[in-house]
């Protein structure tokens, strides 16, 4: 059996996984969270709960939470919902897992990506949901994103988004420059040499190191560097150095060595005013960037465009890059009301309509294959129909990948391993086996069998 982000296979493991690992330190930290709200419930609660009213705490980050959260309340008006922007994924993690491990501080109700949903549901730090009929909304999602939050029947959350890869890229910037829409990774390295040549205070994208999106890339190039097995789940492989990715990291290298890749912090003021000023190029990121592009660089509006990512070959292949859903946590008081604003938030044709139109990528099968959805143009990016673009790559994400039952703790010291060969502009081959290393250790140290 292999941990994959779908599939009976894979949750059947996952569970395996939680009755004979206990001891690992990256899920029994959240023990705490095991009491509280546990009760089980039933779909009549939640609508008792939504008449009763009262109050509940919800963390995220994405651009579309308050204008959900508003419209929410105007809809039950008796309900008040408190919203935390409480950092994005990492930092979130941080605050969420010290919270449970507390046994108190968390929200009712937490964004969550799909990476990070094993984590947390292993460690019984969310309520499982199916005793409130959400086992129903099964048909609603897409499979991939419904099977990252169905754990063998037990449902800890609601997908909202996904995000298939694609190329976001400044075409005013290619125009000025003459540079064609690369099709190939071999393309895009041409690309680069000549935007930098051209002006050396331009480049083709940023890049500091991100295991998020190392992931995504190693996925792409068709590596499965994470995989676990035996009857227990417990047994993990971990590879960093299979095919794809060294495909990945000797393509990347070229780029680094060459100093074709701005060393702008991603997130950061000045990566916002990069991607606005044209001093970044592209960005090889999932389908949700279009809100973020909206609502924070307003410089670049009319300016920017999508097209698919690149791939190795000249043959349509993507990996999905974030995307998540929400959670209720155990230490709710009222997880029935919680599980209402839930369903409510990823499942209302009113909630779904605000989350895309702030540009959010949806999870969602109607939105995905509605003509209204896929065929609206868009003022930010010039007109072009995007979404043509992005459900297109919806279906070519690459089967086969496995994330780590601890890759939240994976994702926390990448800096210190890969994110080193960025900071001196070495191999990226070295700090992917710096992180195996890690890695390797770390689960060994924590009841998992790892080998290399």
């Amino acid at each position: 059996m292999t941990f994959m982000r779908s599939g009976s296979a894979a949750r059947r493991t996952v569970f395996a996984v939680a009755a004979t690992a206990l001891s690992v330190a990256a899920l029994t930290a959240c023990s705490g969270g095991s009491t509280g709200g546990a009760a089980a419930g039933s779909a009549d609660d939640i609508e008792k709960a939504l008449e009763a009213g009262g109050e509940i705490t919800y963390w995220s980050w994405t651009p579309s939470a308050e204008a959900q959260v508003k419209a929410f309340e105007a809809k039950y008006p008796n309900v008040k919902v408190n919203y935390v922007n409480a950092g994005t994924n990492k930092d979130e993690y941080a605050k969420l897992q010290n919270a449970i491990k507390a046994g108190s501080g968390a929200p009712d109700v937490v964004q969550i990506e799909y990476y990070a949903f094993p984590q947390f549901a292993l460690s019984d730090s969310l309520v499982d949901l199916s005793s409130y009929g959400f086992g129903d909304l099964k048909g609603d999602y897409s499979s991939g994103t419904w099977g990252s939050v169905d754990f063998d029947g037990k449902i800890f959350g609601l997908p909202q988004d996904s995000g298939p890869m694609a190329l976001f890229y400044n075409k005013a910037v290619f125009d000025q420059y003459g540079i064609a829409v690369p099709t190939t990774w071999d393309d895009y390295y041409a690309a680069a040499q000549k935007l930098h040549a051209a002006d050396p205070t331009k480049y083709i994208t940023a890049d500091t190191g991100d295991a998020g999106f190392t992931t995504s890339m190693i996925w792409q190039a068709g590596g499965t560097p994470f995989t676990t097995s035996g009857d227990a789940g417990t047994d993990v492989k971990i590879d960093l150095q299979d095919d794809g990715s060294k495909k990945f990291a000797d393509n990347w290298n070229r780029l680094i060595e060459g100093g074709l890749i701005s060393d702008t912090p991603s997130w950061s003021d000045e990566w916002f005013k990069g991607l606005g000023d044209g001093s970044i190029a592209s960005l090889v990121i999932g389908a949700w960037m279009p809100g973020v592009l909206e609502s924070s660089v307003p410089d670049g509006a009319g300016k920017w465009a999508v097209a698919p990512i690149p791939t190795y070959d000249g043959k349509a292949v993507t990996a999905e890059n974030g995307g998540g859903g929400q959670a209720v946590t155990k230490q709710s008081k009222n997880p029935a009301l919680a599980a209402g604003f839930l369903k409510w938030l990823n499942n209302d044709e009113e909630s779904l309509k605000i989350f895309a139109e702030s540009g959010g990528f949806p999870s969602t099968t109607a939105q995905l294959s509605d003509s209204a959805f896929v065929d609206k143009a868009s003022d930010y990016f010039g007109g072009q129909k995007i979404n043509e673009v992005l459900t297109q790559a919806s279906g070519e994400v690459r089967e086969g990948w496995s994330y780590l039952p601890y890759q939240v703790y994976a994702n926390s010291i990448f800096n210190d391993t890969v994110g080193q060969a960025y900071a001196t502009k070495g191999d990226l081959n070295a700090g992917l086996s710096a992180w195996q290393d890690q890695l390797v250790q770390y689960g060994n140290d924590q009841g998992f069998s790892v080998n290399k």
